[in-house]
């Protein structure tokens, strides 16, 4: 097996590329609504209300889902165990085979699951071929590690003795996805689990089920057997009933830290007639701080916060919402950043060009009313953009101003496009006020002084920190992603340990100094 290289991101400057996208979009449209059945190992019920919209056209129906019940989780659940001896058994290069043919279609469909992408996310172009990006690089990332997994490391060995270290599938694997990023994400965890050899049942989020019916059926065309994936799409539901179940060994969770904080509550009890403990991969967000030093490049800062702050109209669980600034440059930068952040262009994600699009749903848009409100009243508004006027779900690209430090807009996570802006008296302020958060997932510091670097480096308890350059973007193999605090379990995505909470280890001993033979 080759070396695992990143896949290229479409260039959208070239006129061929954009006109593969339309047409994938305007395929796309001509099927829509995508009808989404429940799928337990193979067999599909139909029907259901659950309807995904298109945020920037709540009018249009995207998808159409099934709603899963408890039978159907008891029934997925017993498959993905019953999986193990067609799934977990085979060698790690055969699964591995698979799940590069997984890959393959992806690239194959690129143009259409952008597209898809674009329309139940409401993700502009220029992130949902990311997305699709990494979504490749998830499956062969993680294909790879797994075959490395199947090799057994080496121990020592003494003269008459043998010692062996190996890993095997832990059991059910649990895959509870996020909306925002519907495609990429859900098949970094879904394959996460299946690499490893277990059986996997995936909840989507109720906002994106068109997405998760795409990827389920890429990996079953590829070859992964039907009992060993399932697709549960419904509402909260499903994904309570199976975080309690007793036959899933693993969850792998991306969302927010309430429901993280609850998913893991509830998989540190022992249910009737379970004999193992669960383990729990959770990614629940954060309140991101960007510190920018006295010595900073200004024209690196403006548009590394604009993209960090404002890109997918902040609805990145890695996006800025906190820019600590010294106050030596606070007023140079505030001036700059207003000017970039009223050029910025809100509108329909198809659009290329567009900055940012649509919030999600109709309770993320209230909530970027309220805090926007909350920060008119408390502060000053020092920037605001432009959204266009119509249906789609709009809000334009904010900074605020002279909080007080009790502000909830400081500690709250609002995953909108609304970004505070501080000012500090030096960096060791603006560490400490990272230090008193709860939640600690990305970070940011622009700064020339490379003793500055170390001294924010030993300091900040953040997964990631993102020095002279934009906080958002983590690449597979190059930056594992993953937080800390209640920003998640730590578990670091797209890295080389993300297969251990999916493995169970198991060591042999054998003395081979035999007296006689078996006759």
């Amino acid at each position: 097996m080759n070396e695992f290289t990143n896949e290229p991101l479409a260039e959208l400057r070239r006129e061929s590329v954009r006109a593969a996208l339309r047409e994938g979009l305007a395929g796309l449209d001509a099927r829509l609504p995508l009808q989404v059945p429940v799928i337990v190992a193979g067999a599909r019920r139909t029907g259901g209300a659950l309807r995904s919209d298109d945020p920037a056209d709540p009018e249009r129906t995207v998808a159409v889902a099934a709603q899963a019940t408890e039978a159907d989780v008891d029934a997925a659940v017993a498959a993905a165990a019953g999986a193990r001896p067609e799934w977990g058994e085979r060698p790690a290069r055969e699964r591995a085979e698979i799940l590069g043919a997984a890959a393959q279609l992806m690239r194959e469909r690129r143009a259409e699951l952008t597209a898809l992408i674009v329309r139940e996310a409401g993700k502009p172009w220029v992130d949902a071929d990311a997305e699709v990006c990494e979504a490749i690089d998830f499956i062969e990332y993680y294909r790879r590690l797994a075959v490395r997994l199947d090799e057994p490391p080496a121990l020592i060995q003494p003269p008459g003795e043998r010692n062996e270290l190996r890993y095997v599938p832990r059991g059910v694997a649990a895959v509870i996805a996020p909306w925002n990023f519907p495609v990429s994400i859900s098949t970094g965890m879904v394959t996460a689990g299946l690499a490893s050899g277990n059986g996997v049942v995936y909840k989507p989020a109720e906002q994106t089920p068109g997405c998760a019916l795409a990827i389920t059926e890429v990996l079953h065309e590829a070859g992964v057997p039907p009992a060993a994936l399932s697709l549960l799409p419904g509402g909260d539901g499903p994904g309570i009933a199976l975080v309690a179940h007793p036959g899933v060994h693993t969850v792998a969770f991306t969302g927010s830290c309430a429901a993280g904080l609850a998913i893991t509550k509830s998989a540190a009890e022992l249910a009737p007639g379970q004999r193992h403990l669960k383990r729990v991969v959770a990614e629940m967000g954060g309140k991101n701080c960007v510190i920018v030093d006295s010595d900073a490049d200004l024209d690196e800062v403006v548009p590394a916060v604009c993209r960090s702050a404002f890109g997918f109209a902040g609805q990145k669980c890695s996006a800025a919402a906190r820019l600590l600034v010294h106050e030596a440059v606070a007023d140079a930068l505030a001036e700059r950043l207003a000017g970039a952040v009223e050029s910025l262009l809100t509108g329909p994600p198809e659009r290329f060009g567009v900055d940012l699009g649509p919030l999600i749903d109709d309770e993320s848009a209230e909530r970027y009313d309220r805090y926007l409100v909350r920060g008119r009243s408390e502060g000053e508004l020092l920037a605001v953009g432009a959204a266009p006027d119509g249906p789609g779900r709009f809000r334009p690209p904010a900074v605020v101003a002279g909080l007080p430090p009790t502000s909830s807009i400081l500690s709250e996570e609002i995953f909108a496009p609304l970004l505070a802006f501080e000012v500090v008296p030096s960096v060791e302020a603006a560490c400490e006020a990272v230090e008193g958060l709860r939640f600690a997932l990305t970070g940011g510091l622009f700064s020339r002084n490379p003793e500055t670097v170390a001294m924010v480096e030993r300091r900040l308890p953040v997964g990631n920190l993102y020095v002279n350059r934009g906080i958002t973007g983590a690449v597979v193999g190059r930056q594992p992603f993953g937080g800390n605090r209640l920003s998640g379990s730590g578990a670091k995505a797209g890295g080389p340990d993300y297969l251990m909470p999916f493995v169970e280890p198991r060591v042999v001993t054998e003395n081979k100094l035999r007296h006689g033979l078996v006759v």
